[in-house]
């Protein structure tokens, strides 16, 4: 009975003549060998060139599967009915997988902290001071540049460049040339600066707190950030994974600066919440509990300096930058160490 005729036929040489032939003529035909080829023969068949590898998406089922690598649901995930959360690219089968993610990514950002990764930008400063780089440029002249210093130390306040400028006439551009070479980055303009769109690029916090001007998005991937008189490369990096956005920094006139800079805190930024903590626990409880009352349709977590940064987005993104409707902050300003 061919019921119970036990004969391997999923092996095509031990199967009748006609299914091996079209069990081969199927493989050959078949896209997945073109990709990832059969076991133990190089590029698929004989007389094959191999083919080129590439990424091939792995298949979800029927059923969403947990992001969480320690999750132990197995097959109540049937009577779930989650839309939400996405967190980092991965859905989340309940609270308590949601709250095991968030507390690896926390890990993640925290490794190096004790260090004192960019804390504090000046205390590790190796550049040629701004005095003797205008110096050497011929900008300024020795006097000039001992009156600067003496006035400085005299009122013990502001920055060299401040009491060139007010002190000795010495052009504000010429400064700001000076300190462009001085950090290896470009002057940047501030033409096509619209505050009301490009105010969704950070939460208005950090905007004010580390001086960052975000100018304008170019070709749809550059991200264009000004700073005043040095540069914030742990800003920019922080920027540039939660946006996707390659970002560009540079240096701003000084007046051109505080007149963009003001003018940007009082545009509309995504709404923010600020929580203060001084232990992990109560850290990852509160972060987890805010992905899961939003229920994003995605949403990431970064470190700056002291605070990290969650945003969530309540539907996907579709420009270079997110509507300030469609995401929400969370900002953790952490205790020092």
């Amino acid at each position: 009975m061919p019921l119970l005729d036990k004969r391997e036929y999923g092996n095509p040489e031990s199967a009748p003549q006609s299914i091996a032939r079209s069990t081969r003529a199927f493989w050959s035909q078949s896209p997945a060998a073109d990709v990832i080829g059969l076991p133990g023969i190089p590029g698929g068949f004989p007389g094959q060139e191999p083919p080129r590898r590439r990424a091939v998406p792995r298949r979800r089922g029927l059923l969403s599967t947990c992001a969480n690598p320690r999750c132990v649901s197995g097959w109540l995930h049937l009577w779930r009915r989650r839309s939400g959360p996405i967190f980092e690219g991965g859905w989340s089968c309940s609270a308590s997988c949601t709250a095991a993610r968030v507390e690896a990514a926390v890990r993640r950002e925290m490794e190096g902290r004790s260090l004192g990764e960019g804390r504090n930008p000046a205390q590790h400063r190796h550049r040629i001071p701004l005095g003797l780089v205008m110096l050497e440029q011929g900008w300024i002249s020795p006097e000039q540049l001992r009156k600067a210093v003496d006035a400085q130390r005299a009122a013990g306040v502001g920055r060299l460049g401040e009491w060139l400028v007010t002190g000795q006439g010495v052009a504000e551009t010429l400064v700001t040339r000076a300190l462009s070479l001085q950090w290896n980055c470009p002057v940047l303009n501030l033409n096509r600066h619209e505050p009301e769109k490009i105010a969704a690029a950070l939460p208005r916090l950090f905007v004010e707190a580390f001086a960052a001007l975000p100018l304008r998005v170019a070709a749809g991937s550059i991200l264009y950030c000004g700073f005043e008189d040095r540069l914030d490369p742990v800003l920019a990096l922080a920027v540039q994974r939660m946006s996707g956005l390659r970002v560009e920094s540079g240096l701003v006139r000084g007046s051109l600066f505080q007149e963009a800079h003001q003018r940007l805190l009082h545009a509309t930024f995504p709404s923010a919440e600020l929580i203060s903590t001084v232990s992990d626990a109560p850290l990852v409880r509160a972060l987890s509990k805010a992905v899961e009352r939003v229920r994003p349709a995605e949403s990431k977590l970064i470190r700056v300096h002291d605070c990290l940064w969650l945003r969530m987005w309540s539907r996907p993104q579709s420009g270079a930058l997110p509507e300030n409707s469609v995401v929400e902050d969370v900002i953790v300003s952490l205790a020092a160490d």
